[in-house]
């Protein structure tokens, strides 16, 4: 649909400017006929915010602030030149309408990149509603800054409607984290299916590592430019100059920032819903301390999860080591918190046992890598940890790659096909994600069967 409005804008431009070649208009006529052209368009625009795909959203934003500038912009001109009778040359009536075209084009290209995707169905019992809170961890400072200030971490919550009216401690906990320059929202709709299931779902984000969040100033938080490149250059497959010492030192600290974020949620979390206070590490900003307080007290803390997309995924396995923690999913996750060190260009692994419940989803691309391992005689880390794992599941799916996993296929195909897409259905693939997830952590937080799965789905 927005390449129809696009179209509909086109024409009416060119209409116009067709037309005022035809004539000999003054410039203070043709200003008044350009600002009722742009009211015209706007009033079409507004008119077809009623048709599937076209709304008022952020998509739009920039056609309807360039479409009002335009109407304020011309009748400005329009009072000012009032009195003008010079013709409106045909060169200028032509540049307009190119300009004007060109301008239109450029405000709609969030809405060809961005869908107008609302979320899944939902198949639990429960409506879900969310709040957030940004924790500082006053044992660290942040690294990434040199005014000595304490790391903070946002943590999004997804949770049961009406929690006040759930038995206190009945609901199992899951921690997510996100991958690589990825965000809160990257699986939303994971959370929101088992937030209506009854469980609390707390995503984080890592600052610095997240592609935007905000700190408790209200500032916007960036990726880390230096963080960006060499996690872009260590994923690129042909990464030969790099030696496995160089790696290893790299992601190590990558890891051990976020263990420690993860780490610091649960702590808080646990503390925070037995004792019911808000302590000092706690900002709440717009959000109620009794809506905090409530859905932390929901919380059953025996039963706690943890999972995550990539970078992600490898953060809960390692954390996933406590013995607090009952079970882990890895999304198409590299396990790299498992490497222990290299030694004579050999990557180590820890080699203590994995107790904790343990499902590593992997995209069909992740899956035939291991292939590459195999060939030369080298072992994936992946593949020694549910190896040496007292309950460990290894799945893939079909037809994906790394960006399956994520909603960001159903959000914007553009964007998740230039970082990897498989030829899957994505809405399918997600659905089938959540679903297996789902039966996992109903098994392994809530005591429901046994859990079983295929090799390949």
């Amino acid at each position: 649909m927005s390449v129809f409005l696009l179209i509909i804008l086109i024409i009416i431009e060119a209409g116009f400017a067709t037309f005022e070649l035809t004539q000999q208009s003054l410039k203070s006529k043709w200003n008044i006929k350009k600002m009722i052209i742009n009211i015209i368009e706007l009033v079409v625009y507004l008119l077809m915010v009623f048709l599937p795909g076209i709304d008022l959203s952020f998509r739009f934003k920039g056609l309807l602030i360039l479409l009002g500038l335009r109407i304020l912009i011309s009748g400005i001109i329009s009072l000012i030149q009032k009195n003008n009778k010079e013709i409106k040359k045909k060169f200028f009536t032509i540049l307009s309408a190119a300009l004007s075209i060109i301008l239109i084009a450029l405000s709609l290209i969030p809405s060809f990149i961005i869908t107008d995707y609302h979320g899944l169905e939902l198949t639990g019992e429960y409506d879900v509603r969310e709040c957030s809170a940004i924790l500082t961890d006053l044992s660290r400072i942040e690294e990434f800054e040199s005014d000595g200030s304490y790391r903070e971490v946002p943590v999004h919550f997804y949770y049961p409607e009406n929690i006040e009216g759930i038995e206190e401690g009945t609901l199992p906990l899951i921690i997510f984290s996100h991958g690589a320059f990825g965000y809160y929202q990257s699986n939303t709709s994971t959370y929101m299916e088992l937030a209506s299931h009854g469980y609390v779902v707390a995503s984080l984000d890592h600052p610095y590592h997240s592609f935007f969040t905000k700190d408790t100033e209200g500032h916007t938080i960036i990726v880390d430019p230096e963080f960006f490149n060499s996690a872009l250059t260590i994923g690129n497959s042909d990464y030969d100059a790099i030696s496995e010492e160089e790696i290893y030192e790299i992601t190590s600290k990558w890891m051990k920032l976020r263990e420690d974020d993860m780490n610091f949620v649960i702590d808080t979390l646990i503390m925070t819903g037995k004792s019911q206070t808000i302590g000092a590490e706690w900002y709440l900003g717009e959000t109620n301390e009794d809506t905090i307080l409530n859905v932390l007290e929901s919380i059953n803390y025996d039963k706690i999860g943890l999972m995550g997309h990539s970078l992600g995924g490898a953060t809960a396995v390692t954390v996933g080591r406590r013995d607090d923690v009952s079970a882990v999913i890895d999304l198409d996750g590299t396990m790299l918190g498992e490497e222990a060190g290299v030694k004579d260009g050999v990557v180590l692994f820890n080699e203590e046992n994995y107790d904790t419940p343990l499902l590593s989803v992997e995209s069909e691309i992740h899956h035939e890598s291991l292939g590459e391992y195999e060939k030369v005689g080298a072992i994936y880390v992946n593949s020694y940890v549910i190896d040496n794992a007292s309950e460990g599941f290894e799945v893939y799916f079909k037809d994906t790659d790394h960006m399956n996993f994520t909603d960001l296929p159903l959000i914007s195909p553009f964007l998740a096909s230039n970082l990897g897409i498989g030829d899957r259905d994505s809405k399918e693939c997600i659905k089938s994600v959540n679903a297996l997830v789902l039966r996992f952590f109903d098994c392994y937080l809530k005591d429901e069967g046994d859990f079983s799965c295929q090799e390949c789905y």
